[in-house]
C-alpha cells in the first residue's frame, strides 16, 4: 500500500495527470515569452502490436488515454503494404484525437501539431536502424522531432551476458570492455547518431528547439558503471558506450538520468518488460542471463526546453533469467489501461518549452 500511495504521489506530481491524460499547463498570454508544456512518448510498440492480441487497439487506446504533443514510435513495419502512421492518424481521428505524421518504415513520428517539413535522417537498409525527422511549430516555436530505432545486430551489451549480440546463441564473455566495444563497434548505430547529430546542430544553430525518442540497442554510458558493475550481469564491466556519450559531448541531454541520475537507485529498465499477455519465452533473448537493460530514450537539445519529468509506462514487472520479477526499485512506472501491446516498457516524458 505504501508503494502504491507513493507511486500516485509522484505521478501526481511529475505529471498532473487527469482522467483524460496529463493536464495541460495555462496557457497565459503573451503565448511568446509564456512557457508551455509538452508531452513526449517513446514507444516500441513491438512490430505495431501485431505481436499481441489486441495490441493496435491497445495502441489507439492509450494515445487517447495520454494525449501527448509528440509520439516516436519504434517497429513501424507498413504490413500488407499498410502506412502504419496514417493508419492510426485515421484511428485516432475517429476518436476524436487530431494527429499529423508522414509514411515512414521502421520508426515513426506522431505530432498534434501540422508537419512543417519532414526528412529521412538514416535510411532503413536491411532492417538495420533508421531515423525520421518532423519539423513544426507549437505556438510559433520552431520544433524538431527526430525518432530513431536503431540497429539491432551486433548488440554487444548481450556478448557481456554470455550470448552472441547478432545470433543470440550462447558464447563466452569477453574478459575486458575492450573487446566489448570492439564487437559493439561493427554495428550502424554510431555512423547513424552522427547522423543525427548533424542534421539537429543545424536545427539547433537555427533555433529550434530538438526532440529524440528511440530504441537504440545500446546501453548508456551512465548505466554501466562501477556503481552496478555488480549488478544485472555486467560481470564486473564497466563500459564507456559510444552513442549516448557521443550525443552528451554534442550538447544533447538524456532526460531520464539527468532527472534520475543514480543508476542503482533508478536503473530505468525498459526492456524485457514483462508482459503478461505472453510467454516468458517470447520475452527474452536470455533465457540464462540477467539481460535487463535501459536502452529507449528522450533526448533534448536546443534552446527553451527544460525537462520536467520523465517516467516509465507498462508493465509493473521485468523479466529476469526466465523467470517474471518485480522492478527492482520504486521508480513510478505509469500503467497501462489493460493489455500492453509490447515487449518494452515506454518512456512519458514532460517538458517546459519557452
Amino acid at each position: 500500500m505504501k508503494h502504491i500511495l507513493r507511486l500516485l504521489l509522484s505521478l501526481a506530481a511529475a505529471l498532473a495527470w487527469t482522467a483524460d491524460g496529463p493536464a495541460r499547463a495555462a496557457a497565459p498570454a503573451p503565448a511568446d515569452t509564456a512557457p508551455r508544456r509538452i508531452t513526449v512518448l517513446q514507444w516500441n510498440v513491438w512490430q505495431e502490436g501485431t505481436q499481441v492480441d489486441g495490441g493496435y487497439a491497445a495502441i489507439v487506446n492509450e494515445i487517447v488515454r495520454l494525449r501527448p504533443d509528440f509520439i516516436t514510435l519504434s517497429e513501424v513495419r507498413n504490413y500488407r503494404g499498410t502506412d502504419f502512421i496514417g493508419r492510426l492518424c485515421a484511428d485516432l481521428a475517429i476518436r476524436g484525437e487530431r494527429y499529423y505524421g508522414f509514411p515512414s518504415y521502421d520508426s515513426g513520428i506522431l505530432s498534434r501539431y501540422p508537419v512543417d517539413d519532414s526528412l529521412t535522417v538514416w535510411p532503413c537498409r536491411d532492417d538495420h536502424g533508421s531515423i525520421y525527422r518532423l519539423g513544426c511549430r507549437v505556438e510559433g516555436r520552431r520544433v524538431a522531432v527526430y525518432t530513431a530505432h536503431l540497429d539491432y545486430l551486433d548488440c554487444a551489451y548481450y556478448n557481456v551476458r554470455g550470448y552472441d549480440g547478432s545470433t543470440w546463441q550462447e558464447t563466452p564473455v569477453p574478459p575486458t570492455a575492450a573487446e566489448v566495444l570492439e564487437r559493439n563497434a561493427r554495428s550502424r548505430r554510431d555512423e547513424a547518431g552522427q547522423a543525427f547529430i548533424r542534421h539537429a546542430r543545424h536545427d539547433v544553430a537555427e533555433g529550434c528547439a530538438v526532440l529524440l525518442g528511440g530504441d537504440f540497442n545500446e546501453p548508456s554510458h551512465r548505466d554501466w558503471t562501477a556503481a552496478t558493475a555488480g549488478l544485472y550481469d555486467h560481470h564486473g564491466l564497466v563500459i564507456a558506450w559510444p552513442l549516448t556519450q557521443a550525443l552528451e559531448r554534442a550538447g544533447f541531454t538524456d532526460v531520464y538520468r539527468a532527472l534520475r541520475p543514480d543508476p542503482v537507485t533508478a536503473p530505468g529498465i525498459t526492456f524485457p518488460a514483462d508482459n503478461p499477455l505472453v510467454p516468458v519465452s517470447r520475452l527474452t533473448w536470455t533465457p540464462k542471463a540477467d539481460e535487463r537493460e535501459r536502452i529507449d530514450y528522450i533526448f533534448c537539445g536546443g534552446r527553451g526546453l527544460r525537462p520536467l519529468s520523465c517516467v516509465l509506462f507498462g508493465p509493473a514487472g521485468t523479466i529476469e533469467r526466465s523467470r517474471r520479477v518485480p522492478h527492482p526499485t520504486d521508480e513510478p512506472v505509469v500503467p497501462p489501461l489493460g493489455t500492453w501491446p509490447s515487449d518494452h516498457r515506454a518512456l512519458i516524458a514532460v517538458f517546459e518549452l519557452r
